[in-house]
């Protein structure tokens, strides 16, 4: 019985070409659309669970309030790591890294360095806590000992065949001699440590403030016992305020209290989080490496789940439409003894068909766009095509949506009265009624629903990379790794100010631009209480800072040593940290700043104060921010050019470089390329979303074309008697395409409020954003209407310029 019906369904499909390959290629883009982005989901969802016990893994988060300033890190303390130990008996094990950014590195016998980027120092129990085993070398004495580093494969192979790295010693940075004590494999792309090349061994890592409570940059992971969770550790993590943090806060401030401490507003919260919920769920910065958002893979999954419901509205349309042409096929089996069930499985056995057909062609599709979607996803994505559990999956899924899209067209069709369709009675409600114009609304919904969020999204990333920042990021170029010029910083700079396309020219330890920062806690020297302190980004920048980045200077003025040589120890605020201050920008000149729980203790007294400028995302508000003279400490030259041949200053700026650290690599980027990297993830999703919005419409399109091609197939004898009594064409198109016009139309005041509200919810994550202007929704709406003109007037034209008297003689 099935295999007849399969030779029935095959020689049915046969004889309508037409009605097939719009379903197929409908069924066929949403499933491939539905396959990218499920393979894209999943790699979201699957992140670091690689990792041997992942499920029992948490990193250590902090949310403090102090001087004034809120902030929610991903870091804490550094001896954090083994109170947590001591103190907590479900914690089994704990371990930390330290983000220090780019490093030059070379063989000791040899001149030119290699830089790397993303380096971090680790604890010796680092490949313990994830499982990590090592291609050579021994996991769990690897980091043991002072300046070892192990590498990945990949950093290896840039210096020695990788079986003979275990021994060998590297220069970093040409001051410190490190040896290779282990190489493991590259990490997954899905994983936190995939940025990471190179861990060099905390245990060598000297810092002066590594002991104390008061400083929050170091990443902490902890491995709890069997059976134990996140949220068990809570109150014994929290004690650690009262029983560390209070006795270090009291070096600074004598005789304070937990209680006098939250008493005046202030606050630090621990907590933890999973390591499978950091890349979606974590929300922090900075974070330790690159991370996504949960709400993109709730808007993607949504995306997919339309794609494949578009698709399965459209087969119904075509369906229920094309049933009209078989009912006398319906009346005579049924004549012939043929029982509704027969039918029905006959019409579900076609449905099948056309979703294996479907998916094999979705399958091609997907491979084909794959290399376009992986760089549009930022991903490496691939089709698992050995993993039979995938097959099953996809088959399994591809028949329940061939037979889910066949089930109402099968159920409709097969109740038809052999009577009275062989009659030509036949019930053609249905075919051109009110289900099928529900579908047809709902099918354009979902597209102007897309339109409108492609077009916002691109409309707010456009005010974004427009919005003026309180500075100046155009024609700035920056040469990275300037430390290792050592005593030569400013000689370097002074010989780049000589090239004449070059305006300006700043060393300085950060930029305006998105990075990790560096924070410390200030108390004002007239009254060293906690009330009377502030906590501030702290930046090292030398004389020509404000100039080079534009800033302006609303109050005191910039430093100059060549005058004040107490300017060595002058700060210039800018005016977010002094409304906290309770000042104004006036008053603040003159005011005298001691470091406070960062233990520093050096006079800083403020001389200026620039207008607030935009040094983090749009997402987040302008925080305070403290400019100290140190262009001692920079670790990046900025230059701002003035135009002229780029290419040709760059290269004289490199031989400068080359003259002057001939082993060092030139590392240089524009400060746009680095400010619109800060945005990659809303400028890919908005390429998705622009992407996927096409493949909507093009199956909604499908959809509307055979379904105004069956609608004129209909009307052929109408048409025919309207143009002999004079019809024109215009007049024959208007008729076939009105109706249709209509449905988008509504379609439309449908999707647009929802469509704003969608949007309204996604914009608020931003602390600047647009008002989502009126020509986004008549643009989405004309977008719409003009797609679905086009697509029904080609076919409605072609019906209307048929001679009538072929169309009356064929009637």
């Amino acid at each position: 019985m099935f295999k007849n019906n399969i030779k029935i369904a095959w020689r049915s499909l046969k004889k309508q070409p037409f009605f097939t390959f719009l379903n197929i290629f409908g069924l066929a883009i949403g499933m491939a659309g539905g396959l990218l982005l499920g393979l894209y989901i999943y790699d979201d969802l699957s992140h670091d669970k690689m990792f041997v016990d992942a499920d029992r893994i948490y990193r250590i988060n902090s949310d403090m309030k102090f001087g004034g300033a809120e902030e929610e890190t991903a870091e804490v303390s550094a001896p954090m790591a083994e109170a947590l130990v001591n103190d907590i008996p479900e914690v089994e094990m704990a371990t930390r890294f330290r983000n220090i950014g780019s490093i030059s590195i070379r063989l000791q016998d040899a001149t030119d360095n290699v830089r790397e980027h993303q380096i971090a120092y680790a604890d010796s129990t680092f490949f313990k806590m994830f499982g990590i085993q090592l291609l050579h070398g021994d996991e769990r004495t690897a980091l043991v000992e002072p300046n070892t580093m192990i590498m990945t494969r990949t950093a290896a192979e840039k210096h020695f065949p990788v079986d003979q790295a275990i021994g060998k010693t590297l220069m970093i940075n040409d001051q410190e001699v490190y040896t290779i004590t282990g190489v493991m494999e590259d990490l997954p792309k899905n994983s936190i440590f995939r940025d990471k090349p190179i861990f060099l061994a905390m245990s060598g890592y000297e810092d002066a403030q590594l002991a104390e409570w008061g400083n929050h940059n170091y990443y902490t992971f902890v491995k709890l016992v069997p059976g134990a969770s996140g949220s068990d550790i809570q109150d014994e993590m929290q004690a650690m305020v009262g029983k560390y943090l209070i006795p270090y806060a009291q070096r600074f401030f004598p005789g304070i209290t937990e209680q006098q401490f939250l008493d005046s507003g202030n606050y630090v919260n621990y907590s933890t989080i999973a390591l499978t919920d950091i890349h979606l769920h974590s929300g922090r910065s900075p974070e330790f490496s690159t991370v996504s958002d949960i709400k993109n893979v709730y808007i993607l999954g949504a995306i997919a789940i339309i794609l494949l419901v578009l698709a399965s509205v459209n087969f119904m349309n075509l369906s229920t439409a094309h049933s009209l042409k078989r009912s006398k096929e319906v009346g005579i089996r049924k004549t012939l003894g043929s029982q509704r069930s027969g039918l029905i499985g006959q019409f579900l056995t076609e449905s099948g068909l056309i979703a294996v057909g479907s998916l094999l062609f979705a399958i091609v599709i997907a491979s084909v766009a794959m290399p376009f979607y992986n760089d549009l996803a930022g991903k490496e994505l691939s089709i698992p095509y050995s993993n039979p559990f995938f097959w099953l999956i996809l088959l399994v899924a591809a028949l329940v949506l061939g037979l889910f899209s066949g089930s109402y067209p099968a159920f409709f069709m097969s109740r038809f009265v052999a009577a009275k369709v062989l009659k030509g009675q036949g019930d053609n409600s249905i075919g051109g009624g009110r289900v099928r114009n529900a579908l047809v609304i709902f099918q354009f919904s979902i597209s102007v629903f897309l339109i409108m969020g492609t077009l916002t999204v691109f409309q707010q990333l456009r005010f974004i990379q427009g919005k003026d920042l309180g500075y100046g990021k155009n024609q700035v170029l920056v040469i990275g790794g300037v430390n290792s010029l050592e005593g030569k910083k400013q000689s370097f700079k002074d010989a780049v100010l000589r090239i004449s396309q070059v305006n300006h020219a700043t060393l300085s330890s950060n930029l305006p631009t998105p990075s990790a920062r560096s924070s410390g806690t200030y108390l004002l020297a007239e009254d060293r209480s906690q009330e009377k302190s502030i906590n501030m980004q702290q930046w090292e920048v030398d004389e020509d800072y404000l100039s080079t980045m534009n800033l302006s200077l609303i109050s005191g003025r910039t430093f100059d040593l060549d005058r004040f040589a107490t300017d060595s120890s002058a700060v210039i605020l800018n005016e977010k940290a002094v409304a906290v201050l309770g000042k104004t920008p006036e008053s603040v000149i003159g005011t005298q700043f001691v470091g406070g729980l960062e233990g520093g203790g050096n006079l800083s007294t403020v001389i200026g104060v620039v207008k607030n400028f935009h040094y983090e995302t749009l997402r987040d508000e302008v925080g305070s921010l403290a400019l100290f003279h140190g262009g001692e400490f920079a670790s990046n030259l900025a230059i701002k050019l003035n135009g002229g041949d780029v290419a040709q200053t760059i290269a004289e700026i490199e031989n400068i470089w080359r003259e002057m650290a001939p082993t060092q690599p030139f590392d240089h980027y524009f400060m746009d390329d680095s400010f619109n990297a800060s945005y990659e993830a809303e400028q890919r999703l908005g390429e998705i979303f622009m992407i996927f919005t096409m493949l909507s419409i093009i199956i909604a399109c499908l959809g509307l074309l055979g379904l105004a091609t069956f609608n004129a197939q209909k009307r052929v004898k109408e048409i025919g008697v309207r143009k002999v009594l004079g019809a024109g064409v215009g007049q024959i198109v208007y008729r076939l395409s009105v109706d249709f016009l209509k449905l988008v139309g509504l379609a439309v005041v449908i999707a647009l409020p929802l469509g704003w509200y969608a949007m309204d919810r996604w914009l608020q994550d931003f602390s600047y954003r647009i008002d989502i202007p009126w020509w986004i929704f008549a643009l989405s709406a004309l977008m719409a209407v003009g797609v679905a003109l086009l697509t029904v007037s080609y076919q409605s034209i072609k019906a209307a310029v048929v001679n009538p008297v072929k169309s009356l003689r064929n009637e």
